[in-house]
């Protein structure tokens, strides 16, 4: 097998992944490159599809301040996020949001230069920053791409998929396992510091507004190393997400800051619905109004309601959300005139690795930022926009906390990374799977028992028939290919979402049960999980 070494290898190439390894470029004098991992191409995750915007608690802001927004996260995730990261994610926002600027980020400003903000749900002010209107993700992440490229000292593998951590006996990461697909090659990556930054895992249910590489790779990986996971039950579901057809796999996401702006959201028989809901009405956190549409959706018996955005002047709805309003015409709808057909979608993971600020996980030299990593910023339920703005921080961090590390790569392995490298070296079954098939059984699964509203009896029904699915797919580790690769990835955050989901004897912001009541009392507890210890464990 080929084998390399770089001083930092990085798997994902959203926000996370490319402003960590260009903050580690220029903050440390590295002995050797960094290697950046895409799945796909550069440009290809879900940062790329982030519409909103980022959170900024800039000081030129006399309308807001790190107490209000630590208080607004606090309240929407329901008791489980912890105060200490908040502030510091926040009180980091300013510089971080100015550095952004110097990597050349263009962020949308008034006549005067000052910055564009603006309102989403369960944000008592305006504080969002935004870039060409609605593509923020797609500002961000395309000048970042362009400063990674022109870095020498950052070397870029496109096409090629992670598959398995390399860890020593005495639990430290020494490198990753990976599938070249321009060779169909399996290749030894040697490192001393490696960061997942893989985003998401919204692929495992049937309607999402994720893209197709969210599968769960990075907390797959870190699963099976033995990394401490937390909190997999926490899946937010947005709200609005485009609609056209009860099965359209087409789930646009429809920004929540079209509501921020004035759009209502309008029932089938087109009256407003919010106000029986929250007193923030469309601007309540995102679980509320997620809840309040799916019964909307029940009590009719329709499989969406819809956005009035034709509320909006509609010289600043086009001006404003131009990429929606586009989007919306090619399928036939003008949205300041006809309103907007959506329903919920899979959107993010609060739950994931569990992480420092820094990126710090429970294994030596291995650390997690981004979606896949958990913080303890979102809690049960993720406030609007702080996830872009975790993704920067936290790469900000590892990169400042990195520079006092010894990043020499490691030059001895032992047995146990011996015999993991070994299994790569044999030969697969010939089983031959269908895997989109398999790929939408479960994705069924998921959406009909894991969804929005849980109960014990789908829990326990969707357990059972993930478990025969992974008992059929004899890959467990050595797989053929990217796709199989991603349906074993898909199977372990599955079962891990409900496992977690079953351990959960409450409803808790996104995680809704109907047969235990909400609460979003103070809590501390969260469900760690550990692939060595097989089994839940409620820490206080």
């Amino acid at each position: 097998m080929k084998y390399s070494e770089y001083s930092v290898v990085i798997v994902g190439s959203g926000v996370a992944g490319l402003y960590s390894a260009l903050k580690i470029s220029q903050q440390i004098n590295l002995p050797e490159e960094i290697l950046l991992i895409s799945k796909s191409y550069l440009k290809n995750s879900n940062s790329m599809y982030a519409q909103g915007g980022i959170v900024g608690v800039l000081n030129q802001n006399i309308d807001d301040s790190v107490d209000k927004h630590v208080n607004d996260t606090l309240k929407a995730g329901a008791g489980l996020s912890e105060r200490d990261v908040i502030k510091s994610i926040s009180e980091a926002s300013d510089e971080v949001i100015k550095d952004l600027v110097d990597c050349g980020v263009k962020f949308d400003v008034n006549a005067d230069g000052s910055p564009t903000f603006t309102m989403e749900a369960a944000h008592s002010v305006r504080r969002i920053l935004h870039s060409g209107g609605d593509a923020t993700g797609k500002g961000i992440t395309e000048a970042l791409c362009e400063a990674v490229q022109k870095d020498n000292q950052i070397k870029i593998l496109e096409d090629a998929i992670a598959v398995e951590l390399l860890i020593s006996a005495d639990n430290e990461c020494k490198g990753v396992i990976i599938l070249n697909e321009l060779t169909g090659e399996h290749e030894i990556v040697y490192t001393s510091a490696l960061v997942l930054a893989t985003g998401g895992l919204g692929q495992v249910y049937k309607f999402t507004t994720n893209p197709e590489g969210a599968t769960g790779d990075g907390i797959d990986l870190a699963y099976n190393a033995g990394a401490i996971i937390q909190d997999m039950e926490f899946i937010q579901f947005h709200p609005t997400a485009l609609a056209l057809s009860p099965e359209s796999k087409d789930r646009f996401l429809i920004s929540e800051a079209v509501r921020g702006e004035g759009a209502k959201l309008i029932n089938n028989s087109g009256d407003e619905f919010m106000f029986r809901y929250h007193d923030k009405r469309e601007l309540a956190p995102r679980d509320i109004v997620t809840r309040a549409i799916y019964s909307e959706m029940g009590k009719e018996h329709k499989s969406n309601v819809f956005l009035n955005a034709s509320l909006i002047d509609s010289l600043k709805l086009s001006k404003r959300f131009p990429t929606i309003s586009k989007r919306c015409l090619e399928k036939g709808i003008d949205i300041s005139k006809k309103p907007i057909p959506v329903a919920p979608a899979a959107h993010y993971s609060m739950g994931g690795i569990k992480a420092t600020i820094e990126g710090r996980t429970s294994i030596r030299g291995l650390y997690a930022i981004g979606e896949c990593a958990s913080t303890g910023l979102h809690g049960a339920n993720r406030l609007a926009s702080n996830s872009l703005l975790e993704c920067v921080v936290c790469a900000y961090e590892l990169a400042d906390y990195l520079s006092f590390a010894n990043l020499t790569t490691p030059k001895r392995i032992d047995d146990n990374i011996r015999a993991t490298i070994d299994i790569y070296t044999q030969p697969l079954s010939d089983s031959d799977y269908n895997i989109e098939e398999l790929k939408s059984q479960l994705r069924d699964i998921m959406w009909n028992n894991v969804g929005i509203i849980r109960n014990e009896s789908n829990l326990r029904f969707a357990e059972m028939q993930i478990k025969s699915l992974k008992e059929e797919f004899k890959r467990t580790r050595k797989c053929l290919n990217k796709e199989e690769y991603e349906y074993r990835n898909m199977l372990t955050v599955s079962l891990l979402i409900v496992e977690s989901a079953l351990s959960r004897r409450e409803s808790r912001g996104a995680h809704c049960r109907s047969d235990y009541a909400q609460t979003d009392k103070i809590s501390r507890h969260s469900n760690i999980i550990k692939f060595s210890e097989k089994e839940l464990v409620h820490v206080k």
